[in-house]
């Protein structure tokens, strides 16, 4: 089921993909000179589809990136949270440890059933 889905989603987006690429094989020339834009020294020439998917790209991991960088008091929060539950799970195992020891020496001695004495799953003498 989940290939299947995975299908739905990627094979639509690979056809939409190569029929962007192939109406927009134009070359373009991107300029990182912005004194000279006519004939730039820090240049370089694509095709347009190459430098819309690349930053589309670069936007993802960008906002994926600020999004990280945001959630960082949550993330830390989370781990306070963890620490303490996991002391707070440490503490309890301790006291019931000690409960049980206490329950132990407070209860009468127990008998030991005998060799072939059973029971089955409804509780019933076997």
């Amino acid at each position: 089921m989940r290939k299947f889905l995975n299908a739905i989603v990627w094979i639509p987006l690979a056809v939409i993909l190569v029929v962007f690429a192939v109406a927009n094989r134009h070359l373009v020339t991107v300029s990182f000179d912005p004194f000279n834009s006519n004939d730039p020294e820090l240049g370089i020439t694509l095709p347009l589809f190459v430098v819309i998917i690349a930053v589309a790209i670069l936007g993802v991991v960008a906002g994926g990136s600020a999004t990280w960088v945001g959630q960082r008091r949550w993330r830390r929060a989370a781990r306070q949270h963890e620490a303490d539950a996991r002391e707070l799970r440490a503490q309890l195992a301790d006291w019931r440890t000690n409960a049980l020891s206490q329950q132990r020496d407070s209860a009468p001695p127990t008998t030991v059933p005998q060799v072939g004495y059973r029971r089955d799953k409804y509780g019933a003498t076997l």
